[in-house]
């Protein structure tokens, strides 16, 4: 890839990003995307992204395995491997600018559908969004993530949704988003290389870009261990909607 000095440093800024959002705030998810878009086609994005996002996910993985929850995983992953197949026939049926808009509405859907189910709950009890929403909430995220993932690399969000409406703490969080993310990406590998989105050139770059989500991935950890639970919480669910928004315009 023959790029401009400024290209460079625009993907090595946003390969920190990557990092920052592996190990500490998971709603940088769509920035970190829509900065790559600078300088690639959305589509192609997608794919040079991907390795990118497998590095950060071994460091956070590595770093906060002991508190993954797999009880939400299971619930999501059969649903989330549905998102993905759907995602893939997608991918040759809408162009760029159509997938932004779809995985934005999306978000956004998203977003006020929490806060209208968290606005609920506090009128009756603290118990209720996660009573309410496991019988039928972990099938709509997880379908949503998967198309969202293959399309656009946005599903950080919905998780980031998810999770809070789950009333994780920010370590079960963290944990649990990075195994989810491992899976999924490493999943999505072989639709991405098919589609001719991931190739030995741009696999080269992503080597060369490592360093970077590594300082990225440093970053996020000591970000985390600074931020309190219900700032977590707000700056993951507002760095949501604003990626969802921008995603429209």
């Amino acid at each position: 890839m023959n790029w401009e000095l400024w290209q460079w440093i625009v993907v090595a800024v946003a390969a920190v990003l990557v990092g920052v959002a592996k190990t500490g705030i998971a709603g940088l998810g769509v920035l970190f995307v829509a900065i790559f878009t600078c300088v690639l086609p959305a589509k192609l994005a997608s794919g040079f992204v991907l390795p990118l996002l497998i590095f950060g996910d071994l460091v956070a993985v590595w770093s906060y395995r002991g508190h993954a929850q797999w009880r939400h995983l299971w619930r999501l992953f059969p649903w989330t491997a549905a998102g993905v197949a759907l995602g893939y026939l997608a991918m040759g049926r809408i162009d760029d600018r159509q997938a932004q808009i779809l995985v934005g509405s999306i978000i956004c859907a998203m977003v006020a559908l929490h806060l209208g189910r968290r606005w609920q709950a506090a009128r009756r009890s603290a118990e209720a969004p996660v009573q309410e929403w496991q019988g039928w909430f972990a099938p709509m995220i997880g379908v949503l993530a998967g198309f969202t993932t293959l399309v656009a690399n946005a599903a950080g969000p919905l998780m980031a949704i998810y999770l809070l409406a789950m009333k994780s703490p920010k370590l079960e969080y963290v944990g649990t988003n990075a195994v989810f993310f491992l899976l999924l990406n490493l999943f999505k590998v072989p639709f991405m290389v098919h589609l001719g989105l991931i190739t030995p050139a741009s696999f080269s770059v992503n080597l060369a870009l490592l360093p970077a989500v590594l300082i990225g991935a440093w970053l996020g950890g000591k970000i985390l261990t600074r931020i309190d639970q219900k700032r977590f919480e707000q700056l993951a669910l507002g760095l949501s909607a604003l990626a969802g928004i921008k995603l429209l315009f």
